[in-house]
């Protein structure tokens, strides 16, 4: 197929951003008493908004998740990803090639909030690549795994979601993409965790790839 426009995840997939964020939520968690191992948070909350886990957390905690919580959290995740974050490897010359191919028509459609997402984009030199056209799920009536953010960025676009890719590495986010009717292309750079080959593509992934300098190629750009 020759795709008319490329739809890209955010974390994961652009920036190598989530085991920053899911360190400071498992010690903020801890805190509150929920004690969990790395690789037990990022199996549980890889893909999902925080709030969208509001009933596991109160469970854990035996307390409320408040919107000063919420505030706090968000204050010191952005503070470790503007210390530590970095693109993933070969994700600029990959979204360089791609925004060539198809004239522009790329955008960034992730499940995390705004602000997170420009300021990741920003601080990675992606961001210029995907002004105008950043979607977050936060601002949809319904996150990742539904399909919202990737229809609304193919409807900004004016592409139809069946000539769309999008680009995921979660089992969470290839559902959401399948869900819109684009064609889905799973990144895994690790065999194991979250992103597995065979998770992603038993979610529906068209291909599963291990090196972002594959992606143009791949795509057929």
């Amino acid at each position: 197929m020759s795709f008319q426009a490329v739809l890209f995840d955010c974390d994961g997939v652009l920036v190598d951003s989530e085991p920053i964020t899911n360190g400071v939520l498992r010690d903020m968690l801890e805190e509150r008493g929920w004690a969990m191992s790395a690789e037990a948070c990022m199996r549980f909350f890889i893909g999902k908004a925080v709030r969208d886990e509001r009933a596991a957390i109160e469970a854990h905690t035996g307390q409320p998740l408040t919107e000063d919580w919420m505030r706090a959290f968000y204050a010191r995740r952005n503070a470790a990803l503007e210390a530590r974050l970095g693109a993933i490897d070969g994700a600029l010359a990959a979204v360089h090639a791609v925004h060539e191919a198809v004239a522009g028509r790329i955008a960034c459609a992730s499940g995390a909030d705004r602000h997170k997402v420009e300021m990741q984009l920003a601080k990675v030199g992606l961001r210029p690549y995907f002004e105008g056209r950043i979607f977050s799920g936060h601002e949809m009536p319904r996150s990742k795994p539904a399909p919202d953010v990737y229809l609304a960025a193919a409807r900004a676009l004016g592409v139809a979601p069946a000539r769309c890719a999008v680009v995921e590495d979660t089992v969470t986010g290839v559902t959401a993409g399948r869900a819109a009717g684009a064609t889905v292309y799973g990144y895994s750079p690790s065999p194991f965790g979250h992103g597995a080959p065979e998770a992603l593509r038993a979610a529906g992934a068209a291909q599963v790839f291990t090196d972002m300098a594959e992606l143009p190629a791949l795509l057929g750009l």
